[in-house]
């Protein structure tokens, strides 16, 4: 069996040093489309795009032949939610939100899957699971505070980007019903770069020069690698046992946010983050409590 080369360890560690990788990737964004004033439809396309180049090797390996599918339509549209996503999160950095803001508010986007899977899936939602959802959505409204000046546009980004790929994982969950992990990914790797490259037409094709050039550059290997780093780790270890670790990336948003740019959460925004990762800590032991229990037959 292969449970005996699964190495928990090594797959926390993983998960961790990934969640760093975001964080540092995420800087450079924020950098290059709020601070230097880059678009951020050109940055998703030449970021992603320098990525692409690293994972020719997994293309070439699988080939377009392993693009066979029965629910193209399903792969596009998965895609495009994917790259709208990415581009909600990165118009939040070009307004001006504190990378940690950002990444504290897309952690809602396990609770939109939930609700979707109820929608759009049939799928029964547990008190537990209703539970763990008015936590984060309390810990989401501290960190939006409506109450004070509305919802600004800068706000709602990161919110469509949770939303956007709660869409995007709904759709991945129904095609892994009959569909193997790499025709998945071979969709995604190979049209995620062309929707980009459209999205920034449209916007004003942007080339970049001098110091952006290398900072795209840098985010892009960036990106591989925190990529690079959540294939090893899933492969090391079951997946519920290192997604806890996966939520340590918002931390890592945090220390990298003040190392770089002297920007950290205060006051009652603490408050808000920890609601978050209370919800979320609560839904995955409850969760893993159920898988635990004996399973009985009903009427």
């Amino acid at each position: 069996m292969n449970q005996t080369t699964l190495n928990p360890l090594k797959g926390a560690l993983f998960m961790v040093l990934a969640g760093i990788a975001f964080a540092l990737a995420n800087a450079i964004t924020f950098t290059v489309v709020y601070k230097m004033g880059f678009k951020p439809q050109s940055d998703t396309f030449w970021q992603y795009g320098i990525a692409l180049v690293f994972a020719l090797p997994f293309i070439w390996k699988n080939g377009l032949a392993s693009m066979r599918t029965r629910h193209p339509l399903l792969h596009v549209l998965r895609v495009v939610l994917s790259a709208l996503g990415i581009l909600a999160f990165a118009k939040a950095f070009a307004a001006g939100l504190p990378t940690w803001h950002v990444v504290a508010l897309v952690m809602v986007s396990p609770y939109f899957v939930m609700l979707g899977a109820l929608v759009f899936l049939g799928e029964k939602v547990s008190a537990n699971r209703w539970i763990a959802a008015t936590i984060a959505f309390c810990g989401a409204m501290i960190l939006l505070r409506p109450w004070e000046s509305g919802l600004p546009l800068s706000m709602l980004y990161p919110i469509a980007a949770a939303a956007l790929w709660a869409g995007a994982s709904l759709i991945t969950k129904r095609l892994t019903r009959d569909e193997p992990q790499t025709t998945i990914t071979m969709w995604l790797l190979v049209l995620l770069t062309p929707v980009f490259a459209v999205l920034s037409l449209q916007a004003g094709f942007e080339v970049p020069s001098g110091t952006i050039m290398w900072l795209l550059l840098v985010g892009g290997v960036i990106m591989y690698g925190a990529q690079h780093f959540l294939t090893i780790s899933y492969s090391s270890a079951d997946a519920a046992f290192v997604q806890p670790f996966d939520d340590l990336k918002l931390f890592s948003n945090i220390l990298v946010s003040w190392m770089i740019f002297g920007d950290a959460p205060t006051g009652i925004y603490w408050l808000g983050i920890l609601l978050i990762l209370s919800g979320t800590a609560y839904l995955l032991w409850s969760e893993s409590e159920r898988g635990r229990q004996p399973s009985m037959a009903t009427a």
